[in-house]
């Protein structure tokens, strides 16, 4: 097995390992992502909400869920199950310690979603898709394990995202490291071909400053998202990288958000 193929292999592991050795950092450093899930949260507060399973996939420190919990009347005391891969980003989550506990399942989403999730009442998830090896069709299973009236919550970041990056190593003559993003069209229509019906959608673009282009990526690196499927370039390619950001230095964000409902029985 070549390199590449080795790394392709053990992704999931790599992604699980690159956010436990900064599990600590993640709540005080990941401001995009504790954004984001005040927005969603507030698309939710006046909802109502089915009786049945309600999960965070991909919870993590679990930002979305205490955003929602917080905001969204229907799950004051409904704490979603926090469903993740990293061990010590669950370890860190206030939920599962809380007065009311969350309950918890360790798990990898790339094998779809364990059977007491069937029938959920609310599917919701905030960057944590693209670190799967099929997003879309994992996607479109999350789609199928929704009742009738359930809710899909969504936040992703798409293909639009990290264009300085890109400009840099095209121009630098060196590989691209950045994370293959799944294209928002394509995600749309996986939710619409599984028969939801879309309440609120937004594609948006953030900027996160810096001072030049590597700043940036550490930025990411931070919080543990910094794993690649490729093989880290060597030090001179870095230092051409660098070279070559656009300035201002920098790095901007294409999120696609979404709220969609399972067509509610008749």
């Amino acid at each position: 097995m070549n390199k590449a193929a080795i790394l392709t292999s053990d992704f999931s592991q790599r992604v699980r390992a690159g956010f436990a050795r900064r599990a600590a950092h993640y709540d005080s450093q990941a401001r995009l992502q504790q954004a984001v899930a005040w927005r969603l949260a507030h698309w939710c507060r006046d909802l109502p909400l089915l009786a049945g399973p309600v999960a965070d996939l991909g919870s993590g420190s679990g930002l979305l869920s205490r955003a929602l919990m917080r905001h969204w009347t229907a799950l004051a005391g409904q704490p979603p199950l926090q469903l993740d891969h990293c061990p010590s980003l669950l370890a860190l989550n206030p939920l599962l310690a809380s007065a009311l506990p969350a309950p918890q399942r360790l798990w990898d989403l790339n094998d779809g979603l364990p059977i007491e999730l069937a029938q959920a009442a609310l599917l919701a998830s905030s960057f944590a898709l693209h670190w799967l090896d099929d997003p879309v069709g994992q996607l479109a299973g999350w789609c199928d394990r929704l009742a009738p009236g359930g809710w899909l919550l969504l936040a992703v970041p798409t293909a639009g995202s990290f264009s300085q990056w890109r400009q840099a190593a095209t121009a630098a003559a060196v590989p691209c490291t950045a994370l293959d993003l799944p294209e928002a069209a394509a995600l749309l229509a996986a939710i619409g071909d599984r028969g939801l019906r879309p309440h609120r959608q937004d594609l948006l673009r953030f900027s996160q400053a810096g001072p030049d282009g590597l700043a940036s990526l550490r930025q990411l690196k931070a919080i543990g998202a910094g794993t690649s499927r490729q093989a880290p370039l060597s030090p001179g390619q870095w230092r051409r990288l660098r070279t070559h950001w656009p300035s201002p230095g920098g790095l901007s964000w294409e999120v696609l958000l979404v709220l969609a409902r399972s067509e509610p029985c008749a």
